[in-house]
């Protein structure tokens, strides 16, 4: 049983690389694999296995989610830096799926990771009873369609260049970043099969830690650089993104951070978890948002 972030990790990009297995034709596996296998800090897979284990479920049971998760969230960046989407030409340190292949590929790689994550819940999950299995799949078909991922992406295309109200800012924070940390903390207590009162605990957990780490990306995108966070930075602002710092600026966006945070130790709290991951993960992002 992993003890630590690096175990965790070292876990689930093992199991990543097994189910995404180069064959024909194999250019779009190459595509898949090389965006999914990219470099990163795994935080939704490993939510996700931790989540279970929390729970007093059996970690190898929620392999096969927590690495359909991280292809769903691998997905989600495929598209989102599209050149009718963000139009970015880096992820992570190197080009973009679209630059490094074609825009066919990428588009089609993307539609390969939506569709292949929920085949390898339902293939993989052997230990799995057909309840458990059906009841992951819908969060998961939730968390990536019209209400979830794409309802957050559809409208922050439309809010680019207009004034929105927080209201449709929490909106589109919400669905395009903490419905994945929902989905992933939520499929573990499933898998887990906590209770009703834990699963929707998760679900609020989830939309604080995600809320808090995509006002940390509008932080960064004013302050870091591309050495640090691996992509053109700036971009939000010059396509008059609505984000969080452009409606509050810097110093209150880190205050509703930490606001959010406190919400998240209190879930915890009131839930008697007990987590060094969840722990360190919400210090990351504490960090994170002061770089």
């Amino acid at each position: 049983m992993p003890d630590n972030m690096r175990e965790y990790i070292e876990l689930i990009n093992k199991n990543l690389d097994k189910f995404l297995k180069i064959t024909y034709p194999q250019e779009i596996f190459e595509s898949m694999r090389y965006s999914v296998l990219a470099e990163g800090k795994r935080l939704r897979p490993v939510m996700c296995l931790e989540s279970c284990r929390i729970f007093g479920g059996k970690i190898e049971d929620a392999i096969p989610t927590a690495c359909a998760i991280e292809m769903l969230h691998a997905q989600s960046l495929i598209h989102d830096d599209l050149p009718c989407m963000d139009n970015d030409d880096f992820r992570r340190g190197k080009p973009t799926n679209h630059k490094a292949f074609s825009e066919a590929t990428a588009v089609l790689a993307g539609d390969a990771l939506l569709t292949l994550a929920p085949q390898i819940i339902i293939q993989q999950s052997e230990n799995l009873d057909a309840q458990v299995k059906i009841k992951l799949v819908e969060q998961y078909c939730i968390a990536a369609g019209a209400f979830g991922l794409i309802a957050g992406q559809i409208v922050d295309i439309q809010s680019e260049g207009q004034k929105i109200s927080p209201k449709t800012l929490e909106f589109i924070h919400t669905h395009k970043t903490a419905d994945l940390f929902k989905l992933a903390l939520k499929a573990g207590a499933i898998i887990a099969k906590a209770d009703e009162k834990i699963i929707k605990a998760m679900d609020d957990l989830g939309q604080c830690l995600g809320f808090a780490f995509q006002i940390c990306d509008d932080i960064l995108d004013e302050t870091s650089s591309f050495e640090k966070m691996g992509k053109t930075l700036g971009k939000d602002k010059d396509a008059q993104k609505s984000t969080y710092t452009a409606l509050f600026g810097v110093k209150k966006a880190r205050s509703e951070v930490i606001c959010l945070l406190n919400k998240a130790h209190d879930i915890i709290s009131k839930n008697n978890i007990k987590s060094g991951i969840l722990e360190e993960i919400i210090k990351g992002i504490q960090e994170r948002s002061n770089s």
